[in-house]
């Protein structure tokens, strides 16, 4: 597993811009780009669908890997310095500091507010139920967060009565289909592909994207030196680990059985862990669909079961599907779900701090399947099963 923490950019070149490239450096060294026009790409060390340049008095952003599709770059200009000039065309979206307001769609969002301290800035969401954090569902009770509700019309025209100074748009969701909409409203759309990131620092690297769009870009910095460190840190506690316990994953749903592919997000966390991920067969980086036979011939004798939805006891299980009853994993009480913190109004926190804090889902994994390892840690986002 690759744990390179500065990736070397290459050279990216911007439409619209006379480039003259300048490597400063050579080999591992070349850190950064100059580029005319006072251009200077800022290092990313995981994340490959966004890229950030430093201009005199703004940034620009590319966004490679918007939504699964190959597509156009998109590309955005943030204006720091209100005397900056500089071309303004070309772009698909400018957005000049300070904003006062912001509409978020997806929970992973949240988190990064939260970490850069302006939590305040939010005054939309869809689905509120669904945040976790507890100073987003301060604003939230004292009526400072609209609820978009979860109709896709609705949303759209709500957001352009809120007139937010930018709103980020997850492409897992339907809101891609608005852009032009929201364009002829004058509200920058921000495209979020963080999902699309497969190394779990990548998708913790996308706190940058919004610190740039926050004017807080070097807050962000730090937040996520942070993370790295502590997810580093982990890592090399499970260094010198030779037995590696057999991993089964995921439940069935209408006879179906969804497991991670081998190559996702969740498999690099497991493989990171020191575990054995029982299907590394199925390759892929999204969710793959088997049978229960296949399963149950692959995974009978798996020692650890995780990721079992959001049950709450072996014998919910066990009573919404017998079958489960048949794996070593089940009878020995070695089951798994990452259900433990909830908000109050039910939203899980797996979901909405998961993608940015990867080192505390790695520490869970390590404290489940080498528990000696880490003797004080406590599992934040897992909990194991009980029998009722």
């Amino acid at each position: 597993m690759q744990r390179q923490l500065i990736r070397v950019p290459t050279k990216k070149f911007l439409p619209g811009l006379s480039l003259l490239i300048l490597l400063i450096g050579i080999g591992c060294n070349r850190t950064q780009v100059q580029i005319k026009n006072e251009l200077t790409e800022l290092p990313l060390a995981f994340a490959e669908g966004f890229g950030i340049f430093q201009g005199e008095g703004y940034k620009v952003v590319e966004l490679y890997k918007a939504f699964p599709n190959e597509h156009p770059t998109y590309r955005y200009l943030v204006l720091e310095d209100p005397g900056a000039t500089p071309d303004i065309n070309g772009f698909d979206a400018v957005i000049k500091l300070p904003v006062d307001k912001v509409v978020l769609t997806s929970t992973t969002q949240i988190p990064h507010l939260d970490y850069l301290n302006c939590t305040d800035l939010l005054v939309g969401f869809p689905q509120l139920d669904l945040i976790s954090s507890d100073q987003a569902r301060k604003r939230i009770a004292s009526g400072q967060v609209k609820d978009l509700g979860s109709g896709a019309q609705t949303n759209i025209e709500q957001v352009i009565d809120l007139a937010p100074d930018w709103m980020m748009i997850s492409t897992l969701g339907e809101d891609l289909k608005y852009l032009d909409l929201l364009k002829k409203a004058d509200i920058p759309a921000i495209l979020n592909g963080e999902y699309l990131e497969q190394h779990p620092l990548g998708r913790a690297e996308w706190i940058k994207l919004t610190g740039t769009l926050t004017g807080r870009y070097e807050e962000a910095e730090v937040a996520f030196a942070e993370i790295v460190s502590a997810y580093e840190e982990a890592v090399q506690a499970v260094s010198d680990v030779h037995h590696q316990p057999t991993v089964m994953a995921g439940v069935m749903y209408k006879d179906i059985w969804y497991v991670p592919g081998s190559d996702s997000w969740g498999a690099r966390l497991l493989e990171a862990a020191g575990g054995k991920y029982i299907f590394e067969a199925q390759k892929g980086t999204g969710s793959v669909q088997l049978n229960y036979e296949y399963v149950l011939d692959e995974a009978e004798d798996a020692e650890f079961w995780l990721g079992a939805s959001d049950y709450t006891s072996l014998a919910a299980m066990a009573k919404a599907d017998p079958r489960y009853k048949h794996f070593k994993a089940f009878q020995h009480g070695n089951v798994y779900t990452y259900t433990l913190k909830k908000g109050p109004t039910g939203g899980i926190a797996y979901f909405e701090l998961g993608y940015l804090r990867p080192d505390l889902i790695l520490k869970d994994l390590i404290k489940v399947l080498h528990p000696g390892l880490l003797p004080d840690y406590e599992l934040y986002f897992y909990q194991k099963l009980n029998d009722q």
